[in-house]
């Protein structure tokens, strides 16, 4: 009996922090701010396993049948959180309500189970060799979940179906309990009846967790969703309308290919035009290729370095057709050298290189895995790999909407020692858009821009450079990695916007 009871605290402590991982993940993709979701989810799970373990002090009969009982609820509300979530997401009002209510009742359920083991094992085993094997097996069952929630769950199941997997195996143990201890429970019929349907349950929504993710989705989406994934760093989605495809991460547009052309070209030509004869290229981001389809449109370009975090990205925009033929299939191209990478990491690698150009193609400073890119210390990075006369360019988010959050990169990489040149670009899928232009030199616009461009010329990048009252200048902090103020402007200028 007491082996039995260990391994299920091994199980219950795996599960439970699967619920916990899950919770949260599935808030940054659907509310964005990873830090902010994790901190609240785990704050919220750990105080509402205290309060269960509080409340299982008025457990006194039947603690082994109340022990399945619970089991099998944790299983059932468990295992179906993140199918629920995902469902009602555009339903609700307010859908931090539900998220921290299942959070809690997780939690609570959670809380009660440990107390009642130790109870139900203080007979069978020595009270100092309980306590340790009880929390040993807490631990070790902690550690397995962090390592395979990452590594496997995720990338090769997704959130849906690994939550029902860890509701199945939730249910299973305590119908496993029922099989071994069947004599010393009340009721056990009617609790082996309640443990087949949830594990029937729980089983259906595991074989039809991509039909379930594709109906939620379809409620996020207005386009028809043709591509969806979950990688260990985010949420990939591509739409398709009868004339428009777009890549949204994490629930976010990042472009809509009837006006990316406007962004890209915005991004690339205004400073790499005013470079004479630019050879080596640096895109950090960019994983679509899309600011790589503008760059190779200089003959003079000799490489280009791209680096993306995410692998499922890159081989996502170099292998599927209708992408392919958006980006113009760069990434055949003899001139690129991919790299699969952590940005910062990379660029402290590799300061003896030097670049012509450099892009900053990251997604906005919605968290602080994302701000420490617009930091001052990664600007001092760039600072070291840009060549005497190179350019770079960061796209910046909206002077429009996050003024604050704007200038503050601005800001921060005249910090770093750059001159800045700050510009802006309509882009009817974002509205107006954000750009800073940075070197070691003054920047001069060019008078000549590659044949072909659909928005650029001359005439543009002129208009592009003025700000009007509303987008101008404004003192800020500058961001720095042990304050990220950049994220807390962000977050606080984009929510008033949202309201």
């Amino acid at each position: 009996m007491a082996l039995l009871l260990l391994l299920s605290v091994f199980v219950i402590a795996t599960c439970g922090l699967i619920y916990e991982l899950i919770a949260g993940t599935l808030a940054s993709y659907l509310l964005g701010d990873s830090v902010t979701q994790f901190s609240t989810v785990i704050g919220t799970y750990m105080f509402a396993m205290g309060i269960g373990s509080w409340l299982s002090r008025y457990a006194e009969k039947n603690l082994l049948s109340l022990f399945i009982k619970i089991e099998i609820l944790i299983g059932l509300i468990g295992g179906s959180t993140a199918a629920i979530l995902f469902l009602i997401f555009e339903q609700v009002a307010s859908f931090r309500i539900p998220l921290y209510s299942l959070v809690s009742i997780i939690g609570i359920l959670v809380g009660i189970e440990i107390p009642l083991l130790l109870r139900i094992l203080k007979d069978q085993l020595d009270f100092s060799d309980l306590v340790s094997k009880v929390f040993t097996f807490d631990y070790i069952g902690a550690l397995l979940a962090s390592l395979l929630f990452p590594l496997i769950l995720v990338p090769h199941l997704g959130l849906i179906r690994s939550d029902f997997m860890f509701g199945m195996l939730n249910v299973a143990v305590a119908l496993l309990m029922l099989y071994r201890f069947e004599e010393h429970i009340s009721q056990a019929h009617l609790h082996r009846i309640s443990g087949i349907l949830a594990f029937i349950f729980l089983l259906f929504g595991f074989l039809y967790g991509d039909e379930i993710m594709n109906v939620a989705e379809s409620n996020l989406y207005p386009d028809k969703v043709i591509y969806s994934t979950s990688t260990p760093y985010q949420r990939i989605v591509i739409t398709k309308a009868p004339h428009d495809l777009r890549l949204f991460l994490n629930n976010n547009l990042q472009f809509s290919s009837r006006d990316e052309y406007r962004y890209h070209e915005a991004l690339v030509h205004p400073a790499l035009a005013a470079i004479k004869n630019p050879r080596h290229v640096l895109i950090l981001g960019g994983g679509d290729g899309l600011a790589a389809r503008e760059i190779l449109k200089y003959s003079s370009i000799q490489d280009i370095t791209l680096v993306d975090l995410d692998p499922a990205m890159t081989k996502l925009f170099s292998g599927n057709e209708l992408l392919t033929r958006l980006n113009h299939n760069v990434f055949a191209s003899p001139k690129m050298h991919l790299v699969n990478g952590d940005a910062f990491l990379w660029l402290k690698q590799h300061t003896n290189r030097q670049f012509d150009f450099i892009v900053v193609d990251f997604p906005d400073p919605s968290n602080y895995s994302i701000g420490k890119l617009y930091s001052l210390t990664f600007f001092h990075l760039l600072h070291q790999v840009l060549a005497e006369q190179g350019r770079i360019v960061v796209q910046s988010t909206s002077p429009f909407v996050a003024r604050k959050s704007y200038w503050c990169v601005n800001n921060t990489l005249a910090a770093a020692g750059f001159v800045t040149t700050p510009y802006h670009a309509y882009v009817p899928s974002f509205g107006e858009w954000g750009f800073v232009m940075a070197g070691k030199q003054v920047f001069f616009p060019s008078a000549s821009y590659p044949a072909g461009l659909k928005f650029v010329n001359s005439d543009t990048t002129n208009l592009m450079l003025h700000f009007p009252e509303d987008m101008n200048h404004v003192s800020t902090e500058i961001n720095r990695l042990d304050n990220q103020v950049l994220v807390r402007y962000f977050e606080e200028e984009w929510a008033e916007y949202e309201s």
